[in-house]
């Protein structure tokens, strides 16, 4: 494919360098306003050959001059007498456009090599051919497709590899579409073939915003029925056979060091009694209740304690559900909270899950497991971990995840309130629009490649625009999600559009 000329690199102050280059945009009508003829965009991609081979850039800025504007007083005089400059002027014959890119990298035989040589003055800057360009960015044919590039015809496909191994961070504030976004990295997933290699997927859905997922029918073709099962929160039990005292002290962080102990010999007592029969939490309360030999003090703590997670509902003889049954290639498993309004409870559940699968997949029961963490902020706050009884295991993921394949995908619209340790380890960063302050600067701190260009980028997205930075990607790209296959739930519905059903439906009674 021939490319599109752009424009010719000039001479500046700054160049044109290994750092930078400018050029004029060439055959530009001055007229013309409409959005699909801007010939240049800021974040658009440009080639020019060079001495050392095909240069690949980056706009960083576009500029519009024009010398009959340049003298303000003379400007003010004709604006006063009320004369227009177009009628004595060829004002649009001297508008022009200047862009300033960045170099990026001379891609040569599918490598991409460093540049030591600057373009010449006089240059030709062109658009670059979509196949180099896919190359270039390190797009995969078989990969993640998440939208198309923007200012290009290009899809935006991610390796599974290089997208899944470091964990990823998907951050956006609030109606900024990062839900819809995972959504859409889920159907991907679950539409991946054999050959492709399939992990297993967890939705830690903590609203219920992913129902549509299961409610389709089937995804590029695949029956949804047989790739994704949903389990409510109710439904979930932790088996209490298999915790210790210190399990319990981990969820009641004031248990100090005696009533562990003597709670770790009512436990030895109580398996000892039972000899090997199933027992759960009212079992053991009742134990520590009719013990003899304990303390009355540390009795009513570790009955104050036991008490507090027996209203939990949650501590069973059995585990429930068999995650091990649950999580296969290609098979996706959503867990509802929606109906759970306890955010300890909540971080019990994610904990006890997060940790099973953990052990799970580091022995290889299971397959490479993806997890989808909502709200993120909640199970791994920046926050001393004694408030938060999930942020253990998810660190201890976001550490060691990757080298048993066990992979975090963080969701949130407050990166400020994240674990550091967490978000420094995602290897890609997918941002969607984020405009505080506070969070674009815990951005800044927790990610090496993060530059301040790059901040101002992340503040300026619309809706459904994303931001890709890291190791799923060669360089920063700019991409538009691509349309959902699966139906949004209610929750993505407008303000007024659920106000008139409900209208609607109060008249209906």
């Amino acid at each position: 494919m021939n490319a599109e000329p752009l424009g010719t690199i000039v001479c500046t102050e700054d160049g044109p360098s290994t750092e930078q280059i400018s050029f004029v945009v060439g055959n530009r009508n001055a007229s013309t306003t409409t959005v699909g003829q801007i010939p240049v965009h800021v974040g658009q991609y440009v080639s020019v050959e060079t001495e050392e081979g095909l240069v690949m850039a980056h706009v960083e800025q576009v500029y519009k001059t024009n010398r009959y504007f340049s003298q303000v007083d003379a400007v003010h005089e004709f604006t006063r007498s009320g004369k227009p400059f177009g009628a004595i002027f060829p004002i649009d014959r001297w508008e022009y456009i200047l862009a300033k890119a960045k170099p990026l990298g001379i891609f040569e035989q599918d490598r991409i090599q460093r540049i030591t040589y600057p373009p010449s003055p006089g240059a030709i800057v062109s658009s670059p051919d979509p196949n180099i360009l896919s190359q270039f960015l390190g797009f995969s044919k078989d990969g993640i497709h998440l939208g198309h590039l923007l200012f290009h015809r290009i899809p935006a496909t991610f390796d599974l590899t290089k997208m899944f191994q470091k964990h990823v961070a998907l951050l956006a504030m609030s109606g900024a579409g990062k839900s819809y976004a995972a959504s859409v990295m889920i159907e991907e997933l679950l539409a991946r073939k054999t050959a492709q290699g399939r992990p297993a997927i967890l939705i830690i859905d903590v609203h219920g915003e992913y129902g549509g997922l299961a409610e389709a029918q089937e995804i590029k073709g695949a029956k949804v029925a047989d790739q994704l099962s949903v389990i409510r929160s109710p439904l979930v039990e932790i088996a209490t056979p298999y915790m210790n005292a210190k399990s319990f002290a981990a969820y009641s962080p004031d248990m100090g060091t005696i009533q562990v102990r003597e709670l770790s010999r009512i436990i030895r007592t109580l398996r000892s009694v039972r000899k090997g029969q199933p027992y759960d939490l009212g079992d053991l309360i009742t134990a520590l209740e009719k013990d003899p030999s304990i303390n009355t003090r540390t009795r009513e703590a570790l009955l104050g304690w036991l008490d507090n997670l027996q209203s939990y509902n949650l501590f069973g003889k059995t585990s429930t559900p068999e995650w091990q049954k649950l999580m296969k290639p290609g098979h996706g498993v959503i867990l509802d909270m929606s109906e759970t309004v306890s955010l300890q409870k909540k971080q019990i559940i994610v904990d006890a899950v997060l940790r099973h699968l953990f052990n799970l997949r580091r022995d290889g029961t299971i397959p490479p497991t993806v997890v989808f963490l909502e709200e993120s902020h909640q199970f791994c706050p920046e926050a001393r971990r004694a408030l938060a009884f999930s942020k253990g295991i998810v660190e201890t993921i976001a550490r060691e995840g990757r080298k048993y394949n066990l992979s975090l995908c963080i969701i949130s619209q407050r990166p400020v309130r994240l674990s550091t340790t967490v978000l420094s380890q995602c290897g890609t960063n997918i941002f969607l629009r984020i405009s505080n302050p506070y969070d674009l600067d815990h951005i800044r701190a927790t990610s090496e490649k993060i530059t301040k260009a790059t901040l101002t980028s992340i503040s300026s997205l619309s809706v459904g625009e994303a931001l890709v930075v890291g190791q799923a990607t060669r360089f920063p790209v700019f991409i538009q999600v691509r349309k959902r296959t699966t139906k949004e739930t209610a929750f993505h519905e407008d303000f007024e559009t659920v106000a008139k059903k409900f209208e609607k439906k109060e008249k209906a009674k």
